[in-house]
């Protein structure tokens, strides 16, 4: 049965798109692989979400997909591999689990954290190398780690970290920390966090099999080792875009490319939140592009009667 509405990614543009479309009457069907309210579910607190002083990601995330639900929004846990557009109003999604028909389509994919990209990176994934203080930080109680990164998601993980490690070393490759000023006050304050500018991973220390340090390298090219029990990589994201290649152009940094309209350039096809080319990623501007993606696919489907 074809459904009017596929969305890809339960992030909060794929929830908003859904609430939206559904309160317009539209049947909607979210495929997500894997975490319902995508990466602000890894955000301890957030403090600029219009309506609440402060809440936690995967709270806020629970508040989306049961409205959503409630709505009538169905939800498939499926890994989408590839879109095809066959005819106006007529998409075929495949996942690894099957086939999906739908009239049009939102891709809502997110993405995923940048790795450093180092030789062994991937078997130390879950055993030393981490990208989320709020799953992994119990692990390190009383320990000492690293952050890498000096920006916002970067401060942010460091804090956190201070409050239950015994020390948290900071490694930015630039010459100053770039996260917002009050993030950054808030990190200093604790007097267990190293800052350490200037500097780049040049890679993971192993000893008998197990992670145990970094090997770091300043800008004068200058090379010291950091024993740390685990280090955090908070550098950023980068888009998983590949599977929609056939329906959007994709940048060189692998963004599809849609303005604020949402418009992917295939009539039907809209791109919304972090996967999309945009200057501000934040859950507000994710909340925005679903809103105007869900109205403009209904338009879409109206026009086909």
């Amino acid at each position: 049965m074809k459904t009017d509405i596929i969305i890809i990614g339960a992030g909060p543009a794929g929830l908003t798109a859904a609430i939206y479309a559904r309160r317009a009457g539209k049947s909607v069907k979210i495929i997500e692989k894997s975490t319902f309210g995508g990466q602000m579910t890894y955000s301890p607190k957030i403090e600029n979400y219009p309506a609440f002083d402060a809440i936690s990601g995967i709270e806020l995330a629970d508040k989306m997909v049961t409205q959503a639900l409630a709505l009538g929004a169905e939800i498939e846990l499926e890994e989408v591999v590839g879109v095809a557009k066959n005819g106006e109003g007529d998409f075929t999604v495949t996942t690894t689990d099957g086939e999906h028909s739908a009239a049009s389509v939102i891709i809502a994919a997110g993405a995923e954290h940048r790795r450093l990209g180092l030789e062994g990176e991937d078997a130390l994934i879950g055993n030393g190398v981490s990208f989320c203080a709020v799953c992994d930080g119990a692990f390190y109680a009383g320990q000492t780690v690293a952050v890498i990164g000096g920006g916002n998601s970067a401060v942010v993980e460091a804090s956190l970290l201070a409050e239950t490690s015994k020390k948290v070393v900071v490694v930015q490759n630039l010459a100053t920390l770039t996260a917002e000023a009050a993030a950054v006050d808030a990190l200093l304050a604790h007097d267990n966090v190293e800052v350490i500018c200037d500097t780049v991973v040049e890679s993971y220390v192993v000893k008998d099999g197990a992670f145990s340090g970094l090997v770091l390298k300043n800008t004068s090219g200058e090379r010291s080792e950091l024993t740390v029990d685990g280090v955090f990589i908070a550098i950023g994201l980068a888009p998983a875009n590949a599977p929609f290649s056939k329906v959007g152009a994709i940048d060189a940094r692998g963004y599809i490319e849609a303005g604020e309209s949402c418009a992917t350039g295939t009539d039907g096809v809209f791109a919304v939140g972090d996967c999309r080319t945009k200057a501000v990623r934040q859950i507000s501007t994710a909340t925005a592009d679903g809103a105007v993606a869900a109205v403009s696919a209904c338009r879409y489907i109206d026009s086909l009667k």
